[in-house]
């Protein structure tokens, strides 16, 4: 039984087989539909710049998009090979599908295969839209694992059935294994690809494992130690094997215990523990501590990424989208944000109603409604900051639902504070305004509005939490419309009993 355990797929093709239907031109330049891209052929044609021209084409100022349009390939290639795969995956997902589309065709392959992975999936399938079979093939056998399986959670069926059918049997199976986790979990996001190292070896024999296997893993800076079932024992990192002394076991070097996610974990909360424990690849097992993967800490920075893109759409009352905000139409963007809004217009009722109910006394004190305002505004603020306050502090691990009682004794303190500190400031203008009498309501009101709502917004995130419910829907346009209701009657109740109506 060899000594070593390696979970990859064969070397990808990364040199073209001539072979192959040609899908690369004369210049070496990628073909994704599989036809000849040449001066005479191509949707952009070529003009001879001048000296000015030239200059303006090297200017950051100057976008892909532009060159495009103006059909100047030669400054387009020019722009494609001075800038790194992510600033030219951005560029593209600025595109729409045609520009894109051309732009992506003047890359070589090995460079379109860096750009699309930078791409998020919406993009990718923006892309692979327009390919041929052939191209398309290449371009997705290329993909790792789980950058591919990323891109297929999101594609419609009929592009994941197209991605499936063309892989080669080894990459499939990979493939399918990461998509059958479930979804949001650790596994849809690890690397299969993993050099494990059998914890009997010497350092020696450990660095050989590494030299003939190490090219087709996604990383090799931290090496999974097992034994002979595959269960994790243990990690060593690359920088101990190369400074340690060839004769020397890996039990002497490996870290026993190893910090380490189960496959069905939540993706976000392996991530994060990846940041709290400093480490650049958490190995990942199943239900028997058989190792499975790694998650990457490129994947755990895109999973992070999402997760608090996700929460401040959902914080800012609007729904989460994929892809790239320049690229978003108009109706797209507003179809987003509708529904949040008319909720929210719904709630907003609620004020109308309580200000109905004390129509009376607004009749009897009209200076009151001058401060209202004032009062909606600075309750709604209180509450929307204890909030967003909150929801960042479940994020990260700082609070925990056992905390509740805590929370609630912590935010009452700080938004009575926050109160007196505005009372001092609003009875001062109620002063100057109306007299003496409204602006003591004003300061009271003010003091109560804030404890309030500063224990409203820092509660309610937990008790979501608790619900099972994700805390960022608790947004802070909602802590606010439930805040300027619950304000008003604090107010108008404040009123009545100052002022005896």
């Amino acid at each position: 039984m060899s000594t070593d355990l390696f979970f990859a797929a064969p070397a990808r093709p990364d040199v073209p087989d001539e072979s192959r239907p040609n899908t690369r031109t004369e210049s070496g330049r990628y073909d994704a539909d599989g036809s000849d891209v040449s001066v005479a052929d191509s949707a952009v044609r070529t003009t001879a710049p001048s000296e000015a021209t030239v200059a303006e084409q090297h200017s950051d100022h100057v976008s892909l998009r532009d060159l495009i349009d103006d059909r100047r390939v030669d400054a387009a290639l020019t722009w494609l090979d001075e800038h790194a795969p992510h600033r030219i995956a951005d560029e593209l997902a600025r595109m729409d599908a045609v520009h894109a589309g051309i732009a992506f065709r003047l890359l070589d392959k090995d460079r379109a295969l860096a750009v699309f992975e930078e791409l998020e999936p919406v993009d990718q399938q923006q892309i692979l839209a327009g390919m041929r079979d052939q191209s398309f093939r290449e371009l997705v056998e290329g993909m790792d694992p789980d950058d591919r399986a990323r891109m297929l959670r999101e594609a419609p069926a009929t592009v994941a059935k197209k991605v499936l059918a063309g892989l080669s049997p080894r990459e499939r199976r990979m493939t399918a294994a990461l998509l059958g986790y479930p979804e949001g979990s650790v596994g849809r996001y690890m690397t299969p690809e993993v050099v494990a190292l059998h914890r009997d070896l010497t350092v020696e024999q450990a660095l050989r494992v590494v030299r003939a296997k190490g090219a087709h893993a996604e990383t090799v800076y931290t090496l999974p130690v097992v034994d002979g079932g595959r269960r994790l024992t243990g990690v060593v990192e690359m920088r101990e094997l190369v400074l340690s002394d060839p004769a020397t076991m890996l039990t002497e070097l490996v870290v026993t215990a190893p910090v380490f996610a189960r496959a069905t974990d939540a993706a976000e909360k392996a991530a994060r523990l990846m940041r709290e424990t400093n480490l650049i690849n958490l190995p990942v097992v199943d239900s028997e501590d058989r190792l499975v993967g790694l998650l990457t800490i490129d994947d755990a920075v895109e999973v992070i990424e999402a997760a608090d893109s996700e929460d401040v759409a959902r914080q800012a009352g609007a729904s989460p989208w994929a892809g790239h905000y320049m690229a978003a139409g108009v109706f797209q963007l507003a179809r987003y944000r509708a529904m949040w809004l008319l909720l929210l217009l719904v709630a907003a009722t609620l004020t109308v109603t309580v200000t109905d109910a004390f129509e009376a006394t607004l009749a009897q004190a009209a200076h009151l409604a001058l401060f209202i305002p004032l009062l909606i505004g600075a309750g709604g603020n209180a509450g929307a900051q204890a909030a967003t306050s909150c929801v960042r502090a479940l994020a990260v691990g700082e609070v925990r639902v056992s905390d509740l009682l805590k929370v609630i004794w912590r935010e009452c303190r700080v938004g009575l504070v926050l109160g007196s500190m505005l009372a001092v400031v609003g009875m001062v203008i109620g002063a100057a305004f109306v007299g003496a009498q409204i602006a003591l309501v004003v300061g009271i009101t003010l003091v109560i509005i804030c404890g309030w709502a500063a224990t409203i917004g820092g509660t309610m995130p937990l008790l979501a939490k608790k619900l099972r419910i994700d805390p960022a829907v608790i947004s802070a346009p909602m802590v606010t419309t439930l805040v300027d209701a619950t304000g008003l009657i604090i107010y108008f109740t404040t009123a009545k009993l100052v002022l005896g109506i």
